[in-house]
């Protein structure tokens, strides 16, 4: 079984653990913020997806958003030190905990995979629609099973555009004052609530592109590598080449990208 397919088939184990437990009347508690929670549902998934990588890949390293958020001092040396190991997994149990907590649709499990820092294959799993969005570097990008492309669209005004709000203070006033300049130029604004869901929806062309601040290597690695596979593009908010130190992510169908890097650059964060 390809690396590929093994994450595919972890990511669809997770979901529907997650799925099932949804309305099960766990606790949730407060990480960095009020905005920004946990819930044991999250720690059972990243167990879940961790023990099956080891069990599959016992010598590759192992990047989790609830484990990297207990150790949060160290994780900008952990994504220094992934850009020299051989195989590193990049997991988000649940992207958008604030939609499952609130029994919204629109959360998702990705799993991406390095290998010396660049992305090699990925993963979004979307339970609540059963969709699996995917791609391995150099073979284009799918969903289940059939390819996809990032939208033709060549200007924003004909675009949906997608963003997040960030937990952090300063991030989320950074979004708002983009915000300003980009609603007006654009079709309509959407905000999923999962930064990997706005990624894989910028690949399948249902979004024209994406932009957050303040996110994290497990939020969007796994959907950086399906919309790079379907043809789109992906940077941080002042347009320089996205890497898994990125936290300012741009990401768009490559036609409209420059144009909703403007108002971001004028900011310079």
């Amino acid at each position: 079984m390809s690396y590929l397919e093994t994450a595919g088939r972890i990511a669809r184990e997770a979901g529907l653990m997650i799925q099932a437990k949804m309305g099960s009347g766990f606790a949730a508690e407060e990480k960095s913020s009020v905005f920004d929670v946990v819930t044991e549902v999250d720690r059972a998934s990243e167990q879940l997806i961790r023990q099956r990588l080891e069990e599959a890949y016992p010598e590759h390293g192992f990047l989790g958003e609830e484990e990297s958020f207990a150790h949060a001092g160290e994780l900008a040396d952990r994504l220094e030190r992934a850009k020299s190991e051989p195989f590193v997994w990049i997991v988000d149990p649940i992207d958008g905990t604030n939609n499952y907590v609130q029994g919204i649709p629109g959360f998702t499990v990705s799993i991406a995979l390095a290998s010396y820092g660049e992305l090699v294959a990925g993963v979004i799993y979307d339970p609540c629609r059963d969709e699996m969005f995917w791609a391995e570097k150099g073979e284009g990008a799918f969903m289940n099973g059939s390819p996809i492309a990032v939208s033709a669209a060549p200007e924003l005004r004909l675009t949906v555009v997608g963003t997040g709000f960030p937990s952090k203070a300063a991030n989320r006033q950074a979004v708002m004052e983009s915000l300003r300049t980009i609603a007006p130029q654009c079709r309509s604004i959407r905000s999923l609530g999962s930064a990997a869901l706005h990624l894989a929806y910028v690949a399948a062309g249902r979004l024209g592109a994406f932009w957050e601040y303040g996110l994290n290597a497990w939020d969007i690695a796994a959907g950086v590598l399906i919309i790079e596979e379907a043809g789109g593009k992906v940077t941080d908010t002042l347009g320089w080449p996205y890497s898994l130190t990125v936290s300012h992510v741009v990401g768009s169908n490559g036609k409209v990208h420059d144009d909703l890097l403007k108002p971001m650059i004028e900011i310079g964060i």
